[in-house]
């Protein structure tokens, strides 16, 4: 078993702790087992590979989990004052009761509430003629007697059905549930093993659904179920064969058909059921072809299509439904530009409505179909992210999209087709004296090392900025093509009202100045991402918007290994790094095609079966990388029941850092043993976790180590 040194006694008087008493507390010695790793012709030795456990339940690997987080638990004792006052100053910006804008399907108009007391929350409809809404789910009563619980969707047919899946583990594992709306009884129905991809055909009786793989969890079948009949007769409708892509099902919004997609992160297939005739076969729209992608949208006899073909930052194009299968009978509506992404479509019957990215910064256009006249929404902010909302009806002469901005928290607006003109719906209202007017955003460019202009965006209190002497609390993620969003965030405000600056840096591997962005920061490109970071770290400094020795780098899944990459790369120049469920392990997972972060995502890192990505991603694997040095002070979290990023990866680099680190930093794991990647599912509960991170940030900022 492995070494536990831990003086209990230290632990007992843990909420006695001060910091002379926290030198004396030892951490964890994990174990070390070597294990020899090797292919092509290289030996990797990997002391702690017995950590890995799929079951979860082998007493010693768990031993070192509650070890991990009482040493973690006592070394931050003595922030549990300061830990509550963040606690309590996030969660009361929060208004208690809250209603969402109700959003129009069909003959109801549908919104979700939180309510005083509850954790999750409470969805309700309501119809267009009766002002009198009715609950048809509460997630608070379904969550009792639950650790974790979390409604990943729901989908309600013609016959007042309500399909919904549920977790209760956090693993991403969903049981889909049916109630009838109409009487508030629960159905029999109940489907294990399931995605939340769900979509009801026409008749009111017959829903899609997606399970998962029971070794690497991708979904991969597509099934159709009738209400009142066993699971043992549902249909195998689509089964995805190539593991590499992954599988879902939803309605189109006009309601014609039943959608299934497989996609990759490069590559897609979409294959059509007419949704009044869910016992048909599924005819494909577009066969795969390599590094070709396209989503749909339907209206009437036409499709139309968003695609990369011939056109790197994508275009739009339109097909008659009649026929299918052949792109070269697709005709362009919106032409390729090389300056500008778009991200997203939208179809009204008489707009096209298109969500695009032109120089790093979102943006939403507007086209008549019919006079072809365009229009563009103007935002006010030097910096600021906007998306389209929920627009379910296809005849609406209005359109929802969602802004928000380091200054300004989501704001719901309607802009209206025909007059150009956008109203607010709502704007989340920020309570314990937030004020705009207190705070300044910027947009600037720093040069990377390889001349490349990389945007940062930045937000800060206006009377507490001086140059040079601030704290800096730097953001990243970049992968897969994932823009950094510059939205609001309420608990950010503990950190401005402190005197922190808040960066967010937009490097190479997200989509940030369209798709040749993202193709720079991915496979062999991929350490420029790194270097994105470490650069800008550098000219941030420079530019006096923070203090040389009060640097802050935080990241989270991806952006967790961009920060196992910067510790052991630039350890100088961050006091400390916070990684969120990082991938760290890189190379062992991507080795191992059973873990569901693998084969799907062999686009995106690349599989190092073939030698040159090996090599590659070896030399920059946070795990495989850890040396012997200096490093930051480190903050880690993880979830037992990850299923994306395992446990085991942020453990074994943490049980290795501990192993090799010359400093006397602090290097502290949060494990939460109920949940898994998303974290904690109640509203108030993670904020409990928001408030040990600032903690851990501010009490290392005030001891300098």
């Amino acid at each position: 078993k492995f070494v536990f040194l831990l003086a209990v006694a230290a632990l007992v008087a843990g909420c006695d702790s001060n910091e002379e008493n926290m030198s004396t507390l030892t951490p964890p010695v994990a174990k070390v087992d070597p294990k020899v790793l090797s292919i092509h012709g290289h030996d990797r030795i990997d002391d702690y590979y017995w950590i890995r456990d799929d079951e979860r339940k082998d007493p010693e690997v768990l031993s070192l989990l509650e070890a991990e987080n009482a040493y973690t638990q006592a070394m931050m004792a003595h922030t549990k004052p300061l830990q509550e006052t963040l606690y309590q100053e996030i969660s009361s910006r929060l208004i208690i009761e809250d209603s969402s804008v109700p959003v129009k399907r069909g003959n109801y108009y549908y919104h979700r509430e939180f309510r005083s007391g509850g954790e999750h929350p409470v969805y309700l409809r309501r119809e267009a003629s009766n002002a009198q809404a009715l609950i048809i789910l509460d997630v608070n009563e379904l969550a009792e007697g639950h650790e974790y619980f979390n409604v990943g969707n729901w989908v309600v047919n013609e016959n007042d059905i309500l399909a919904y899946a549920e977790d209760n583990v956090s693993r991403r594992i969903y049981t889909i549930r049916f109630k009838n709306l109409k009487t508030g009884m629960t159905l029999e129905d109940s489907i294990p093993n399931t995605s939340t991809s769900l979509a009801w055909a026409n008749d009111g009786k017959t829903l899609f659904y997606v399970t998962r793989h029971e070794e690497t969890m991708l979904p991969y079948r597509v099934y159709r179920h009738v209400l009142g009949t066993s699971n043992d007769e549902d249909v195998l409708v689509y089964e995805e064969q190539d593991h590499r892509f992954y599988t879902s099902v939803y309605s189109s919004r006009s309601q014609g058909f039943v959608i299934i997609s497989s996609s990759s992160t490069d590559s897609s297939e979409i294959r059509l059921i007419d949704a009044n005739s869910p016992t048909q076969p599924p005819s494909i729209f577009l066969a795969r072809e390599e590094k070709l992608e396209y989503r749909i949208r339907h209206s009437k006899d036409t499709f139309f299509i968003l695609t990369n073909w011939q056109a790197e930052n994508f275009r739009v194009m339109q097909v008659s439904s009649q026929t299918l299968g052949d792109k070269s009978l697709w005709v362009e509506v919106v032409p390729h530009d090389a300056d500008t992404l778009i991200q997203d479509i939208e179809l009204f019957d008489d707009f096209l409505v298109i969500d695009e990215r032109n120089k790093g910064l979102t943006n939403i256009r507007v086209i008549n179909r019919l006079s072809k006249e365009e229009r563009l929404i103007a935002f006010p902010d030097p910096t600021y992210t906007v998306h389209l909302h929920s627009n379910p009806e296809v005849s609406s002469t209005q359109v929802r999209y969602v802004y928000s901005s380091l200054t300004t928290p989501d704001s719901i607006f309607e802009y209206d087709l025909h007059t150009g003109t956008s109203s607010l719906l709502k704007r989340d209202k920020v309570l314990g004296g937030f004020d705009i007017a207190n705070y300044r955003s910027e947009r600037i460019s720093i040069t990377a090392r390889d001349g490349s202009l990389v945007p940062v965006s930045l937000v800060y209190r206006a009377d507490k900025r001086m140059k040079g002497m601030n704290p800096l609390y730097i953001y990243a993620y970049g992968s897969y093509g994932y823009s950094a969003n510059p939205g609001f965030s309420a608990k950010r405000i503990s950190l401005l009202d402190r005197g922190f600056v808040f960066a967010m840096v937009h490097v190479r591997g997200g989509e940030d100045k369209g798709r040749n962005w993202y193709e720079q920061g991915k496979l062999l490109n991929k350490k420029n991402t790194f270097w994105d970071f470490i650069d800008a770290t550098d000219a941030l400094v420079e530019r006096g918007y923070g203090h040389s020795e009060k640097v802050f780098a935080m990241g989270g899944s991806a952006g967790g290994l961009l920060m196992g990459v910067v510790a052991n790369e630039a350890p100088e120049k961050y006091l400390g790094v916070v990684a969120h469920v990082p991938f760290v392990d890189v190379v062992t997972t991507m080795l191992d095609e059973s873990i569901p972060l693998t084969t799907g995502e062999f686009s995106e890192w690349g599989n190092p079966k073939d030698e040159k990505y090996y090599q590659y991603m070896l030399s920059y694997s946070p795990y495989d990388q850890v040396k012997i040095q200096d490093y930051p002070n480190i903050f880690v979290t993880t979830g037992l029941h990850d299923s994306q990023v395992q446990y085991f990866e942020p453990v074994k680099w943490v049980s290795k850092l501990r192993q090799l680190k010359q400093d006397d930093n602090r290097l502290l794991i949060d494990i939460n043993m109920s949940t898994g990647h998303g974290g904690s599912s109640g509203r108030y509960e993670r904020y409990r976790k928001d408030a040990l991170e600032y903690a851990f940030i501010l009490d290392t900022l005030s001891t300098g180590n």
